[in-house]
Order: structure tokens, then C-alpha cells, then sequence
């Protein structure tokens, strides 16, 4: 969790170094760009990878400790471990497909 932590604050603090590139477009005028689409498409799909990430470990520790209990479940807990990655892996791909969308709105 502190891997993740650390993660999030260096790439908040990079977004915020760089925040001046963001907002030195020329906003005079009706037809000034607007990025916040995009920032958010990019955090949006940054933090369903984390998420992704956190659950995939989850269910992996979760599944070996308990073949480490009872080996004799281990073909249960395999398949039971494929089919909650596979439903995850759905909703972080549904996830990253809305990102995109909201990207290339923009």
C-alpha cells in the first residue's frame, strides 16, 4: 500500500511540476481549449490499472495461502482464482474503454 501510496504522490507531484504547460494555452476568446477531458481520462485510466493491479495481487496471495492450508481444494481454488481474474479483467477493460472515450471526446 505504501508502493501505491508513493506512486500516487510522484505522479500527482509530476502532474503538478508541469501544470504551467497545461495552462499556457491562449484562453482568450470563446473557442479556448479545454483539457480537463483529457486529465481526467488519464487519471481515470491510471487509477482502474492501480485498482487492477491491487486486485490481481489480492486474489493471487488469497488463493495461494489457501492452497497453502488445504492442498488438497487446489483444483477448486484455481478455477475460482481464473474465473474472479477473468471478471476483473472485464471491468478494467470496460474501465480503460471509457477513458479512451473521454480522451478522444476532447
Amino acid at each position: 500500500m505504501r508502493k501505491a501510496l508513493k506512486l500516487f504522490g510522484s505522479a500527482t507531484a509530476i502532474l503538478f511540476a508541469n501544470a504551467n504547460l497545461l495552462f499556457a494555452a491562449d484562453t482568450v476568446g470563446a473557442n479556448a481549449p479545454f483539457y480537463g477531458t483529457a486529465i481526467a481520462a488519464g487519471l481515470g485510466a491510471g487509477l482502474s490499472i492501480l485498482g487492477a493491479g491491487l486486485g490481481f495481487g489480492k486474489i493471487g496471495a488469497a488463493a495461494l495461502e489457501s492452497m497453502a492450508r488445504q492442498p488438497e481444494v487446489k483444483d477448486d481454488i484455481g478455477r475460482n482464482m481464473i474465473v474472479i481474474a477473468a471478471l476483473l479483467e472485464g471491468a478494467t477493460f470496460f474501465s480503460l474503454i471509457v477513458a479512451m472515450l473521454l480522451f478522444f471526446k476532447s
